[in-house]
Protein backbone atom coordinates (compact mmCIF):
# COMPACT_ATOMS: atom_id res chain seq x y z
CA UNK A 1 0.00 0.00 0.00
CA UNK A 2 1.53 3.34 -1.05
CA UNK A 3 1.66 6.52 1.04
CA UNK A 4 -1.19 8.19 -0.84
CA UNK A 5 -3.49 5.22 -0.18
CA UNK A 6 -2.58 5.25 3.50
CA UNK A 7 -3.23 8.98 3.83
CA UNK A 8 -6.55 8.53 2.03
CA UNK A 9 -7.63 5.72 4.36
CA UNK A 10 -8.99 7.48 7.42
CA UNK A 11 -9.89 4.17 9.10
CA UNK A 12 -6.28 3.05 8.85
CA UNK A 13 -5.06 6.35 10.27
CA UNK A 14 -7.51 6.05 13.18
CA UNK A 15 -6.42 2.47 13.78
CA UNK A 16 -2.75 3.45 13.91
CA UNK A 17 -3.49 6.38 16.25
CA UNK A 18 -5.60 4.14 18.50
CA UNK A 19 -2.84 1.53 18.72
CA UNK A 20 -0.06 4.05 19.34
CA UNK A 21 -1.91 6.09 21.98
CA UNK A 22 -3.25 2.89 23.55
CA UNK A 23 0.23 1.39 23.87
CA UNK A 24 1.56 4.61 25.40
CA UNK A 25 -1.42 4.73 27.81
CA UNK A 26 -0.87 1.08 28.80
CA UNK A 27 2.87 1.54 29.39
CA UNK A 28 2.12 4.66 31.43
CA UNK A 29 -0.44 2.91 33.64
CA UNK A 30 1.45 -0.32 34.18
CA UNK A 31 5.07 0.86 34.17
CA UNK A 32 5.93 4.57 34.00
CA UNK A 33 3.43 5.63 36.68
CA UNK A 34 4.62 2.90 39.04
CA UNK A 35 8.27 3.86 38.48
CA UNK A 36 7.52 7.52 39.20
CA UNK A 37 5.57 6.50 42.31
CA UNK A 38 8.49 4.39 43.55
CA UNK A 39 11.01 7.19 43.02
CA UNK A 40 8.62 9.70 44.59
CA UNK A 41 8.18 7.53 47.69
CA UNK A 42 11.97 7.38 48.16
CA UNK A 43 12.35 11.14 47.68
CA UNK A 44 9.42 11.87 50.01
CA UNK A 45 10.84 9.59 52.70
CA UNK A 46 14.09 11.56 52.55
CA UNK A 47 12.11 14.81 52.63
CA UNK A 48 10.16 13.64 55.71
CA UNK A 49 13.35 12.65 57.52
CA UNK A 50 14.97 16.01 56.71
CA UNK A 51 11.79 17.82 57.75
CA UNK A 52 11.72 15.99 61.08
CA UNK A 53 15.34 17.02 61.82
CA UNK A 54 14.62 20.65 60.98
CA UNK A 55 11.54 20.70 63.22
CA UNK A 56 13.59 19.17 66.05
CA UNK A 57 16.18 21.92 65.57
CA UNK A 58 13.42 24.53 65.74
CA UNK A 59 13.61 25.52 62.09
CA UNK A 60 10.31 26.57 60.53
CA UNK A 61 9.63 24.70 57.27
CA UNK A 62 7.54 26.14 54.43
CA UNK A 63 4.03 24.70 54.38
CA UNK A 64 2.98 22.87 51.22
CA UNK A 65 6.55 22.02 50.27
CA UNK A 66 5.88 18.29 50.52
CA UNK A 67 2.76 18.47 48.31
CA UNK A 68 4.61 20.53 45.71
CA UNK A 69 7.49 18.06 45.69
CA UNK A 70 5.15 15.08 45.31
CA UNK A 71 3.22 16.73 42.45
CA UNK A 72 6.49 17.54 40.70
CA UNK A 73 7.79 13.99 41.04
CA UNK A 74 4.54 12.40 39.79
CA UNK A 75 3.95 14.82 36.91
CA UNK A 76 3.60 13.05 33.55
CA UNK A 77 5.80 14.06 30.61
CA UNK A 78 3.83 16.16 28.15
CA UNK A 79 3.85 13.53 25.37
CA UNK A 80 2.48 10.90 27.75
CA UNK A 81 -0.15 13.27 29.14
CA UNK A 82 -1.48 14.12 25.68
CA UNK A 83 -1.43 10.51 24.51
CA UNK A 84 -3.36 9.37 27.56
CA UNK A 85 -5.92 12.15 27.09
CA UNK A 86 -6.47 11.45 23.41
CA UNK A 87 -6.56 7.65 23.62
CA UNK A 88 -10.16 7.19 24.89
CA UNK A 89 -11.50 9.77 22.44
CA UNK A 90 -9.70 8.28 19.44
CA UNK A 91 -10.65 4.74 20.50
CA UNK A 92 -14.33 5.71 20.80
CA UNK A 93 -14.36 7.38 17.37
CA UNK A 94 -12.59 4.37 15.86
CA UNK A 95 -15.14 1.96 17.38
CA UNK A 96 -18.15 4.02 16.25
CA UNK A 97 -16.84 4.45 12.69
CA UNK A 98 -15.73 0.84 12.37
CA UNK A 99 -18.74 -1.01 13.74
CA UNK A 100 -21.74 1.34 13.98
CA UNK A 101 -22.01 4.46 11.82
CA UNK A 102 -19.61 6.23 9.49
CA UNK A 103 -20.07 9.68 7.91
CA UNK A 104 -19.53 10.25 4.20
CA UNK A 105 -19.82 13.19 1.83
CA UNK A 106 -21.54 12.81 -1.53
CA UNK A 107 -18.86 13.90 -4.05
CA UNK A 108 -20.80 13.89 -7.34
CA UNK A 109 -24.20 14.11 -9.04
CA UNK A 110 -24.52 10.39 -9.81
CA UNK A 111 -27.23 9.82 -7.16
CA UNK A 112 -29.27 12.94 -7.97
CA UNK A 113 -32.14 13.51 -7.20
CA UNK A 114 -32.02 11.18 -4.17
CA UNK A 115 -28.66 12.43 -2.91
CA UNK A 116 -27.08 15.70 -3.98
CA UNK A 117 -23.46 16.70 -4.33
CA UNK A 118 -22.45 18.00 -0.89
CA UNK A 119 -24.89 15.95 1.19
CA UNK A 120 -23.28 14.64 4.37
CA UNK A 121 -24.69 11.20 5.08
CA UNK A 122 -24.50 8.45 7.68
CA UNK A 123 -23.82 4.84 6.73
CA UNK A 124 -24.90 1.87 8.84
CA UNK A 125 -21.79 -0.33 9.16
CA UNK A 126 -23.41 -3.41 10.75
CA UNK A 127 -26.63 -4.02 8.83
CA UNK A 128 -24.82 -6.12 6.18
CA UNK A 129 -22.68 -7.94 8.74
CA UNK A 130 -19.90 -6.99 11.12
CA UNK A 131 -16.51 -6.53 9.48
CA UNK A 132 -13.03 -6.05 10.85
CA UNK A 133 -11.83 -2.47 10.39
CA UNK A 134 -9.14 -1.60 7.84
CA UNK A 135 -9.12 -5.05 6.16
CA UNK A 136 -12.95 -5.05 5.85
CA UNK A 137 -13.20 -8.82 6.46
CA UNK A 138 -16.68 -10.00 7.50
CA UNK A 139 -16.68 -11.85 10.83
CA UNK A 140 -20.41 -11.90 11.65
CA UNK A 141 -23.02 -12.70 8.98
CA UNK A 142 -26.23 -10.66 9.18
CA UNK A 143 -28.43 -9.19 6.45
CA UNK A 144 -27.63 -9.06 2.74
CA UNK A 145 -28.09 -6.08 0.41
CA UNK A 146 -31.51 -5.94 -1.24
CA UNK A 147 -32.55 -4.35 -4.54
CA UNK A 148 -33.35 -0.71 -3.88
CA UNK A 149 -30.82 -0.26 -1.07
CA UNK A 150 -28.37 2.61 -1.35
CA UNK A 151 -24.97 1.15 -0.57
CA UNK A 152 -21.46 2.47 0.01
CA UNK A 153 -18.70 0.19 -1.23
CA UNK A 154 -15.04 0.11 -2.19
CA UNK A 155 -14.64 0.92 -5.89
CA UNK A 156 -13.60 -2.38 -7.52
CA UNK A 157 -10.99 -0.72 -9.75
CA UNK A 158 -9.43 1.20 -6.82
CA UNK A 159 -10.44 -0.03 -3.33
CA UNK A 160 -8.96 3.10 -1.74
CA UNK A 161 -12.00 4.98 -3.10
CA UNK A 162 -15.52 4.79 -1.65
CA UNK A 163 -18.46 4.82 -4.07
CA UNK A 164 -22.19 5.08 -3.44
CA UNK A 165 -24.89 3.68 -5.76
CA UNK A 166 -28.24 1.88 -5.61
CA UNK A 167 -28.39 -1.91 -5.56
CA UNK A 168 -30.13 -3.02 -8.76
CA UNK A 169 -29.29 -6.73 -8.83
CA UNK A 170 -28.24 -9.34 -6.26
CA UNK A 171 -26.56 -12.71 -6.92
CA UNK A 172 -28.39 -14.65 -9.60
CA UNK A 173 -30.49 -11.74 -10.91
CA UNK A 174 -30.72 -11.12 -14.64
CA UNK A 175 -30.62 -7.37 -15.31
CA UNK A 176 -31.72 -5.92 -18.64
CA UNK A 177 -31.47 -2.20 -19.36
CA UNK A 178 -33.20 -1.47 -22.66
CA UNK A 179 -33.93 2.01 -23.91
CA UNK A 180 -33.36 3.31 -20.37
CA UNK A 181 -35.86 0.98 -18.72
CA UNK A 182 -34.92 -1.82 -16.33
CA UNK A 183 -36.15 -5.39 -16.38
CA UNK A 184 -35.13 -7.68 -13.50
CA UNK A 185 -35.59 -11.44 -13.89
CA UNK A 186 -38.00 -10.90 -16.76
CA UNK A 187 -40.18 -8.42 -14.85
CA UNK A 188 -40.17 -4.87 -16.18
CA UNK A 189 -40.03 -2.21 -13.47
CA UNK A 190 -42.86 0.31 -13.26
CA UNK A 191 -42.17 3.94 -14.12
CA UNK A 192 -44.34 6.98 -13.38
CA UNK A 193 -43.54 10.25 -15.12
CA UNK A 194 -42.92 13.27 -12.91
CA UNK A 195 -42.28 16.97 -13.62
CA UNK A 196 -38.88 17.60 -15.13
CA UNK A 197 -36.05 18.02 -12.65
CA UNK A 198 -34.25 21.38 -12.70
CA UNK A 199 -30.56 21.13 -11.88
CA UNK A 200 -29.77 24.52 -10.36
CA UNK A 201 -26.23 23.67 -9.24
CA UNK A 202 -23.61 25.00 -11.63
CA UNK A 203 -19.91 24.17 -11.81
CA UNK A 204 -17.21 24.38 -14.47
CA UNK A 205 -17.67 20.78 -15.61
CA UNK A 206 -21.43 21.15 -16.11
CA UNK A 207 -20.94 24.43 -17.94
CA UNK A 208 -18.42 22.78 -20.27
CA UNK A 209 -20.59 19.74 -21.01
CA UNK A 210 -24.10 21.06 -21.35
CA UNK A 211 -24.51 24.40 -19.61
CA UNK A 212 -26.15 25.16 -16.29
CA UNK A 213 -29.79 25.30 -15.21
CA UNK A 214 -30.60 22.21 -17.23
CA UNK A 215 -33.75 20.09 -17.09
CA UNK A 216 -33.81 16.29 -16.93
CA UNK A 217 -36.69 13.89 -17.34
CA UNK A 218 -37.77 12.60 -13.93
CA UNK A 219 -39.53 9.34 -13.12
CA UNK A 220 -40.55 7.34 -10.10
CA UNK A 221 -39.08 3.85 -10.41
CA UNK A 222 -40.32 0.95 -8.30
CA UNK A 223 -37.64 -1.66 -7.61
CA UNK A 224 -38.55 -4.64 -5.42
CA UNK A 225 -41.13 -2.52 -3.58
CA UNK A 226 -38.79 0.46 -3.15
CA UNK A 227 -40.01 3.62 -4.87
CA UNK A 228 -37.38 6.21 -5.74
CA UNK A 229 -36.81 8.94 -8.28
CA UNK A 230 -34.47 8.64 -11.26
CA UNK A 231 -33.33 11.04 -13.96
CA UNK A 232 -32.86 10.58 -17.72
CA UNK A 233 -31.60 12.95 -20.39
CA UNK A 234 -32.92 13.03 -23.95
CA UNK A 235 -29.51 13.87 -25.38
CA UNK A 236 -27.76 10.85 -23.80
CA UNK A 237 -27.72 7.52 -25.71
CA UNK A 238 -29.04 4.30 -24.16
CA UNK A 239 -25.98 2.23 -25.08
CA UNK A 240 -22.98 1.84 -22.77
CA UNK A 241 -19.87 3.44 -24.19
CA UNK A 242 -16.61 1.48 -23.81
CA UNK A 243 -17.30 -0.83 -20.84
CA UNK A 244 -14.08 -2.09 -19.27
CA UNK A 245 -12.89 -5.69 -19.29
CA UNK A 246 -14.06 -6.38 -15.73
CA UNK A 247 -14.27 -9.77 -13.92
CA UNK A 248 -17.26 -11.85 -15.14
CA UNK A 249 -17.49 -9.61 -18.21
CA UNK A 250 -18.75 -12.67 -20.11
CA UNK A 251 -21.98 -12.48 -18.09
CA UNK A 252 -22.91 -9.23 -19.86
CA UNK A 253 -23.95 -8.52 -23.42
CA UNK A 254 -24.13 -5.00 -24.84
CA UNK A 255 -25.98 -3.53 -27.81
CA UNK A 256 -27.17 -0.15 -29.07
CA UNK A 257 -30.30 -0.32 -26.87
CA UNK A 258 -28.52 -1.12 -23.61
CA UNK A 259 -27.26 -4.33 -22.02
CA UNK A 260 -28.13 -7.56 -20.22
CA UNK A 261 -26.10 -8.87 -17.26
CA UNK A 262 -26.49 -11.87 -14.96
CA UNK A 263 -25.10 -11.14 -11.49
CA UNK A 264 -22.53 -13.75 -10.33
CA UNK A 265 -22.57 -15.31 -6.87
CA UNK A 266 -21.21 -13.05 -4.15
CA UNK A 267 -21.56 -9.91 -6.27
CA UNK A 268 -23.97 -7.00 -6.78
CA UNK A 269 -24.99 -4.82 -9.71
CA UNK A 270 -25.04 -1.11 -8.87
CA UNK A 271 -26.43 1.93 -10.71
CA UNK A 272 -26.77 5.63 -9.91
CA UNK A 273 -30.20 7.28 -9.86
CA UNK A 274 -28.92 9.92 -12.27
CA UNK A 275 -28.88 7.24 -14.96
CA UNK A 276 -27.21 9.18 -17.76
CA UNK A 277 -24.61 10.78 -15.47
CA UNK A 278 -23.31 7.85 -13.46
CA UNK A 279 -20.24 5.67 -13.86
CA UNK A 280 -21.46 2.39 -12.35
CA UNK A 281 -21.66 -1.38 -12.89
CA UNK A 282 -22.61 -0.82 -16.52
CA UNK A 283 -19.06 0.40 -17.14
CA UNK A 284 -16.78 -1.22 -14.54
CA UNK A 285 -18.65 -4.34 -13.50
CA UNK A 286 -19.98 -6.08 -10.42
CA UNK A 287 -19.26 -5.21 -6.78
CA UNK A 288 -17.96 -8.17 -4.73
CA UNK A 289 -19.33 -8.73 -1.23
CA UNK A 290 -15.87 -8.11 0.27
CA UNK A 291 -16.04 -4.48 -0.97
CA UNK A 292 -19.23 -3.61 0.92
CA UNK A 293 -18.90 -0.77 3.44
CA UNK A 294 -22.50 -0.28 4.58
CA UNK A 295 -26.02 0.97 3.92
CA UNK A 296 -26.62 4.72 3.56
CA UNK A 297 -29.71 5.84 5.45
CA UNK A 298 -29.61 9.45 6.68
CA UNK A 299 -28.57 12.96 5.57
CA UNK A 300 -27.22 14.70 8.66
CA UNK A 301 -26.21 17.96 6.97
CA UNK A 302 -25.92 19.86 3.73
CA UNK A 303 -24.32 23.25 4.40
CA UNK A 304 -25.78 24.71 1.20
CA UNK A 305 -29.27 23.44 2.02
CA UNK A 306 -29.93 22.45 5.68
CA UNK A 307 -33.52 21.52 4.77
CA UNK A 308 -32.20 18.32 3.26
CA UNK A 309 -31.51 16.82 6.69
CA UNK A 310 -33.49 13.58 7.09
CA UNK A 311 -33.87 10.00 5.92
CA UNK A 312 -34.18 8.87 2.28
CA UNK A 313 -34.58 5.78 0.13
Amino acid sequence: MNLQAILGNFSLILFILTVVTGVIWGIEVFYFAKQRRKKADIALAEFDARHARLVTDGVKVEEGARASLEASLLRQPTWIEYSGSFFPVIALVFFLRSFLFEPFKIPSDSMTPTLLNGDLILVNKFTYGIRLPVINKKIVEMNHPKPGDIMVFKYPLDPSLDYIKRVIGVPGDKITYKNKRLTVNGKELSYVSMPDYLDEVCDAEKERRRGCLTYSQQFTEKLDGVEHRILNNDWAPAYVSNPSDFPYRDRCTYNVEGFTCTVPEGHYFMMGDNRDNSQDSRFWGFVPDKNIVGKAFFIWMNFSNPKRIGSFQ
